[in-house]
């Protein structure tokens, strides 16, 4: 039998809701994605896993700082040389370049050949040896467009019908009578590693991250019975799409903003052998999110919102407070109390008010409003502010004096 890891959507370099790291010289949420990844590998040392599968995005931008591709080269080290655990990575759409011909995000690890590390960008099968027998990958990196594009023959097509020609030729490439799937060695056991979005997945927020518009993959191109297991990446909510075989996503390893904050975050192992795929998830300490959103219009509008702040765990979270007040109440709130209050958390993401203010009232129909003198209109509107009535007069006769000098 053999034990794999299953992890996806790592995207070191996300920075929102952080801050510099004096220790590391990193953002404070860069120093969380990693320390998710450090409890991967320290997982997969303690039960002594024998191949660690990553399913795309390694980064968050096609072009990551030095600083990045080092932290991401030191645990990709520690894994395939300290450990002596194979790592097959994936190229994904945040891997690859914004110009042909340009090297990928991890590129690196197959230009070096580095020992124990494979890196796939192109559809193949990959045979690797583990300490309990070998394993067969199919890999289906990310597919783009861009080679179609360029051809005549294609220039005239739609982007609807790019994408058909392009699961057209998927199709063959994966399930042809050539195809990858049909080319497996049936005493081997095999996987499949897909970057991609499959028909009947739920999106989390990865929408907001995600480079241009998905190809969606039909079932049937993963749902093949040489497969025991099928890895997936590119979709932030981990999910099981189907049981036979199990093609799940393993989702990403920390929260990206507040539309994951109810989603778990981790990662998956998978105990194989030839036909049987048994997983299960593991998950991660993932920085939480938390939203606070509080009625404060009575007579101690400060002492509501307090109140609602001590009713959540904000301790080491990225809290969000929302207040929703009155204009009288507002002008009573103490921003200084409520932020100290708000101190326990990791970062305070926002501080923002829903001010209900009075409606305004009408001034009439149409009709009513055109019979009315320009002084006429301006004291009902005055009026309708709630302008003081000393105050009311002092503005009409200013307005007497500039509508009409000479008082006539």
């Amino acid at each position: 039998m053999i034990k794999l890891i299953h992890f996806a959507d790592l995207h070191l370099g996300m920075e929102n809701y952080g801050r510099l790291d004096p220790q590391t010289g990193l953002s404070t949420r860069v120093v969380d994605f990693l320390r998710a990844f450090d409890h991967l590998i320290d997982f997969a040392a303690e039960e002594s896993v024998d191949l660690v599968v990553f399913a795309g995005d390694a980064f968050r931008t096609r072009d990551p700082s030095p600083t990045y591709q080092r932290e991401f080269a030191r645990r990709i080290h520690r894994l395939a040389h300290g450990l002596r655990i194979p790592v097959f990575l994936l190229v994904g759409n945040h891997d690859l370049p914004n110009a042909v011909g340009h090297a990928h995000a991890i590129e690196i690890f197959d230009t070096l050949e580095v020992e124990n590390v494979r890196v796939a960008r192109r559809s193949d099968i990959y045979c690797i040896e583990t300490r309990h027998g070998p394993i067969q990958i199919v890999a289906l990196p990310w597919v783009t467009r861009s080679a179609l594009l360029t051809r005549d023959e294609y220039k005239n097509l739609n982007l609807d019908e790019i994408h058909q020609l392009m699961l057209n030729k998927l199709e063959g490439v994966i399930l042809g009578e050539q195809g990858l799937a049909n080319r497996l060695d049936a005493e081997i056991p095999a996987i499949m590693v897909a970057h991609g979005t499959v028909q009947g997945a739920v999106y989390g927020s990865e929408r907001s991250v995600m480079l241009g518009r998905d190809l969606v993959l039909p079932p049937s191109l993963i749902r093949h019975p040489a497969f025991d297991y099928v890895a997936l990446g590119h979709i932030h909510r981990h999910q099981c799409l189907f049981d036979d075989p199990p093609a799940v996503y393993a989702g990403s390893l920390e929260r990206i903003d507040f539309g994951e904050a109810s989603e778990r975050k981790g990662f998956v192992v998978v105990e194989l052998e030839k036909g049987r795929a048994a997983w299960r998830f593991v998950p991660v300490n993932a920085r939480r999110f938390v939203s606070i959103r509080v009625r404060a219009d009575g007579e101690d509008p400060t002492r509501q919102v307090l109140e609602a702040i001590e009713r959540h765990s904000i301790a080491d979270a990225v809290v969000r407070l929302t207040i929703e007040t009155t204009v009288e109440a507002e002008s009573r709130l103490d921003d200084a109390a409520i932020r100290r209050a708000l101190a326990p958390a990791f970062y305070i993401a926002a501080i923002s008010r829903e001010i209900e203010r009075p409606t305004r009232l009408r001034l009439g129909s149409q009709e009513s409003i055109e019979a009315l003198t320009p002084i006429q209109i301006l004291e009902r509107y005055l009026i309708a502010k709630q302008v003081p009535p000393e105050r009311i007069d002092r503005l009409l006769r200013y307005a007497r004096e500039i509508i009409d000098p000479s008082g006539e």
